[in-house]
């Protein structure tokens, strides 16, 4: 298989840093994870067919690490699974003569993402495309200060908006498409944090960003065998 493919798995959950421990699951060539940052405003789940793997659970506990190791391979690799019992204890990878060894961890240090067990109802569906992915990524790294993004009903329709207060700012702002709008009040969300989910997701050309009134947005990419869900909690209302 293709390191390039399990590299793309890894960014769409390790969010640029933001979730560093989570439980793989392999079944039938299928690699999936579920997980939540530390600090709780952003949770979702990351599948990805067509990736040969030894079925079974595996706890990866520091991210970071194994992306470290992986970078000394070559681009053509084999994954396998060392257990002892039925614990699963080494993760090898294998490029030609080259390999390396990742000690994986206990299944019970690596935290369980909740679970929502009703969904709110999405009043508001915004079109994302590439176009706004590249102007969002290129108007957070303008505004490198920016907090939060804030979706708002502009004089010409929605926008997002990226360093809104309710004071005179530098701030970036993005109308967008909705397929229907039923925003009652300003909402605003962890702008880094969706800069890293957009970006980690840059190759889907078709999404939609969902908004609910009572403050959950969700998004959900699906490209090439990938299909990767998110739900991002609002943050407190801005000034």
């Amino acid at each position: 298989m293709q390191k390039t493919k399990l590299n793309r798995f890894i960014s769409k959950y390790n969010l640029n840093g933001n979730v560093n421990s989570v439980k793989w699951t392999s079944k039938d060539n299928k690699l999936s994870t579920s997980f939540v940052t530390s600090d709780k405003s952003l949770m979702g789940k990351v599948n990805v067919n067509n990736l040969q793997m030894d079925d079974g659970d595996v706890g990866v506990y520091t991210t970071d690490q194994l992306v470290k190791l992986l970078g000394v391979l070559g681009e053509d690799v084999t994954l396998n699974v060392s257990r002892f019992g039925d614990k699963a204890v080494t993760l090898k990878v294998q490029n030609g003569v080259v390999s390396i060894d990742y000690t994986l961890s206990d299944l019970s240090v690596i935290p369980d993402p909740p679970t929502l067990k009703r969904l709110p109802d999405f009043q508001t569906q915004i079109k994302v495309d590439s176009s706004f992915i590249d102007t969002f990524i290129k108007g957070k790294s303008a505004l490198a200060e920016a907090e939060t993004f804030t979706i708002v009903n502009g004089k010409t329709g929605p926008e997002v908006v990226i360093g809104y207060a309710t004071t005179n700012t530098n701030r970036v702002n993005i109308p967008v498409e909705t397929t229907s709008n039923g925003l009652t009040n300003n909402v605003s969300f962890n702008a880094n944090l969706f800069r890293d989910v957009l970006s980690a997701n840059k190759e889907c050309t078709s999404a939609t960003l969902e908004i609910s009134n009572d403050g959950l947005a969700r998004i959900n990419f699906k490209v090439d065998d990938y299909d990767s869900e998110y739900f991002i909690v609002a943050t407190q209302g801005v000034d």
